[in-house]
């Protein structure tokens, strides 16, 4: 009896780690879904369900059941995982909202090339400065006292145009009193600046703020990093 070869058994050994390893990935946001909004994962399935079962009445109607129930189980499982996406991004938001370092946990799951640096610049009574580096240019984020930040959020700019010549450096405050930016409205905002440079441009950047001289070190301890979760898997059709 001939033996299979090795690279196949070894390929078909690696599927399975991948998937259950999704799987697992899965169930770690539906329980913190789960948590923060118990309706959520009933809304989910109800509005899957709902898109299926509209595909069905029409194929019914039209005579092409067999052609829309699958586009309707398609499109009924997009609109479940776009709506599981955003229900895990609440739930986010909601577990780290009035935390120090709220910002640079909101911060660091931006996708579009981003590098945060959280807490740049410190002082005792805990304001913060977050930096972050993109194709908008530097931004500077302040967690705190929006009567003590500007002058920190100030000396930081100040710093960091030494060495980031003619490029844009803007200065945010997030946290609820007036002229401060909602934690859940923070990522929106730094989406929606405008795109001043290009992806060279980027890397160099980074590599001459990485020169710059430590400034005044934050308080000890690590930043807390429970607002961080897994993102949600994108799903996958074929």
């Amino acid at each position: 009896m001939a033996n299979k070869p090795a690279g196949a058994a070894n390929r078909k050994g690696d599927a399975d780690p991948t998937a259950a390893g999704r799987i697992k990935q899965i169930r770690m946001v539906a329980g913190i879904i789960r948590k923060s909004n118990p309706r959520a994962l009933p809304l989910i399935a109800l509005a899957g369900v709902g898109v299926l079962a509209v595909f069905v009445i029409v194929g019914l109607f039209t005579g092409l059941v067999g052609f829309l129930t699958p586009l309707g189980l398609l499109f009924g499982l997009m609109v479940a995982m776009i709506l599981f996406g955003r229900y895990a991004q609440s739930a986010q938001y909601k577990a780290v909202e009035g935390q120090p370092g709220a910002a640079a946990a909101i911060m660091q799951s931006m996708r579009g090339g981003w590098t945060v640096t959280p807490a740049v610049s410190a002082n005792r009574s805990m304001d913060v400065v977050h930096r972050a580096v993109g194709k908008p240019g530097v931004v500077l984020v302040g967690e705190g006292s929006p009567n003590r930040l500007p002058s920190l959020l100030a000396a930081e700019k100040k710093r960091v145009s030494r060495v980031a010549f003619d490029v844009p450096i803007y200065d945010l405050q997030v946290g609820d009193e007036e002229g401060q930016i909602p934690i859940r409205k923070l990522q929106r905002k730094l989406m929606r600046l405008p795109r001043n440079l290009k992806g060279p441009a980027v890397a160099d950047l980074n590599y001459r703020l990485k020169a710059l001289p430590q400034s005044l070190q934050a308080p000890k301890g690590p930043m807390p990093r429970t607002g961080r979760m897994p993102k949600p898997p994108r799903p996958r059709f074929r």
